[in-house]
């Protein structure tokens, strides 16, 4: 990752550490996407075991570098133990769902990304549709995705408008990398937290969303 700059430098031995420090077994780590750069997923389980490793129990949304990831089946069936994905549906932990999907590319958009965006917001919903059923009274909900539910000027647009009308307590999202994108670590919205975790945004430091 250092060809991309000196933020990457040692940036997997960062993330441990800090890792190490502050997560539990019980705990739950939430990863949004580019998670290998492998082509296949039997090389994408050679980062994703170093991964298992850590403490915690780890849940992943598909990035938009994850070309290894295909047959949703397959992955579930190879991952490690306390490891989990999300594609169209929701994982609950105690008082937390956590569900989500994708997205897609909201800025300049072609015909194909408009196609595809309107493929992620009926994933939007059938994630949140699943998280419905499992949520119980006094539970959060918790979408993560990839891509950010917004454009740089940090708009409304029709993802956040279903996130709004589903009640979610938060969103993890990232993509967003370099140290000139217009990005905002941390906001509030309509009553939606937003939280962008990038490592290079972020130091290659877990960020606390919610306690259970």
């Amino acid at each position: 990752m250092d060809v991309f700059g000196a933020c990457w430098e040692g940036h997997w031995q960062k993330i441990c550490d800090d890792w190490k420090l502050k997560v539990k077994d019980e705990d739950v780590v939430l990863i949004a996407g580019d998670i290998s750069w492998a082509m296949t997923l039997e090389n994408a389980l050679l980062d994703i075991t170093e991964i298992a490793k850590l403490p915690g129990k780890k849940v992943i949304v598909k990035g938009n570098h994850d070309y290894w990831w295909n047959s949703v089946s397959k992955i579930r069936k190879a991952l490690p133990k306390d490891f989990f994905v999300i594609q169209n549906d929701a994982i609950k932990f105690g008082g937390v769902v956590v569900c989500g999907t994708r997205l897609w590319n909201l800025t300049n958009q072609s015909a194909a990304d408009k196609k595809i965006n309107e493929r992620e917001k009926i994933r939007l919903e059938l994630s949140l549709d699943s998280a419905l059923k499992l949520k119980e009274d006094g539970d959060r909900i918790v979408v993560m995705c990839h891509y950010p539910p917004f454009d740089a000027t940090l708009n409304d647009s029709e993802y956040t408008a279903i996130i709004e009308r589903y009640g979610v307590d938060s969103v993890v999202y990232g993509h967003l990398h370099g140290k000139d994108c217009r990005a905002v670590k941390y906001m509030e919205k309509n009553f939606v937290k937003y939280y962008l975790t990038s490592c290079d945004q972020i130091d290659n430091k877990l960020i606390k969303i919610l306690s259970v």
